[in-house]
């Protein structure tokens, strides 16, 4: 029996990584898209590249995204690739949007016109709830995004559901509430408070690593944060791939919230990691005005009923121990 093959764009970021891995323990063949950069950082996909196909495209490019798929004739297409910082959206958000929002909609579009057959996963986002309607939030919630990610990822949501209903293909969307791991970029405040625990717990008082202000992340002992009030539905991006997959292989095309339905607040964050390695975080966390989004949503927390009950989906891995295994890689890292 011939392999499944999928096509992953965003191969290279966490959510690709985790999902390449699963898809390859699951005896897919895999194959992702890649840009030409000057910089190639393939550090989260290093340990299977060799059982990988990688193709360079940009999702600026729709002919290369057409030769791609044309090439792979993929069974299943997981578009994981955007501008993912909800904060740096409001600096490029015409950026954003061309990534985030019509990038998806040229991986939507080449699939249709040259493989409509190939299931198609998009991935959506909890931020497209915005300012929230109704605590928590399931498929049926109102979106009402509060920055331009979030408008971005509406965008394409939205053309996901039209292409399904339009010209009957299996499209999905996957509305992934906030997911973490020790593959996610250093920009994002998960990192930020484990790395910062970890620098603490050694003894760096000032860090090698920038924040997206060019300043170290950890400069005279101590990491600087936004709103400490701030509340999040964390979970681990490992699990989270595997409801990706599941959405795919459900009997008709749908959309589902991922979700731990569990909120923790930045400082609860910043305290479950310091704890860990035996520190008190007021000790070494400070506000920062200039990391305070112009807007904030939520409070964001998902109600993932209908992936447990049509998918049997739930999370494994408990807020604890996620933030203590993102500490723990952050100290082998530092080490």
């Amino acid at each position: 029996m011939a392999k499944k093959t999928a096509l992953v764009t965003g191969i290279t970021g966490q959510d690709g990584s985790y999902l390449a891995e699963f898809l390859l323990k699951k005896g897919y063949e895999v194959s992702g898209i890649v840009r030409k950069t000057s910089h190639e950082d393939y550090a989260n996909i290093g340990h299977i590249q060799e059982e990988l196909k990688l193709y360079q495209g940009d999702l600026l490019d729709p002919i290369s995204l057409r030769e791609i798929i044309q090439k792979v004739n993929p069974d299943e297409v997981y578009n994981l690739a955007s501008q993912s910082h909800p904060s740096e959206s409001f600096k490029q958000p015409i950026h954003t949007a061309e990534i985030t929002a019509i990038g998806a909609h040229r991986v939507l579009d080449a699939t249709l016109d040259v493989n409509p057959k190939s299931k198609f996963y998009q991935a959506s986002s909890s931020e497209m709830f915005g300012w929230v309607k109704e605590i928590p939030q399931n498929e049926e919630t109102p979106l009402n995004p509060a920055n331009p990610y979030a408008a971005s990822k509406l965008y394409a949501y939205a053309m996901t559901r039209i292409y399904r209903k339009s010209f009957n293909m299996f499209a999905t969307n996957g509305i992934l509430f906030n997911h973490e791991s020790p593959r996610r970029h250093l920009g994002f405040v998960t990192q930020k408070v484990t790395y910062a625990a970890a620098c603490a717990k050694l003894g760096i008082k000032d860090s090698d690593h920038l924040n997206e202000e060019g300043e170290p992340i950890v400069r005279n002992g101590k990491v600087a944060l936004g709103n400490l009030d701030a509340k999040r539905d964390w979970g681990f991006a490992g699990d989270y791939v595997e409801a990706m997959w599941m959405i795919m292989q459900y009997k008709e095309p749908e959309d589902f919230v991922v979700a731990t339905g569990e909120t923790h607040t930045i400082k609860e964050l910043c305290e479950e990691a310091f704890n860990y390695v035996g520190l008190n975080w007021n000790d070494y966390v400070v506000v920062d005005k200039r990391f305070i989004r112009p807007t904030e949503t939520g409070p964001l927390v998902g109600d993932a009923s209908k992936a447990k009950k049509l998918l049997g989906w739930t999370p494994k891995t408990t807020f604890k121990d996620l933030v203590h295994l993102m500490v723990d890689s952050q100290l082998a890292r530092l080490k």
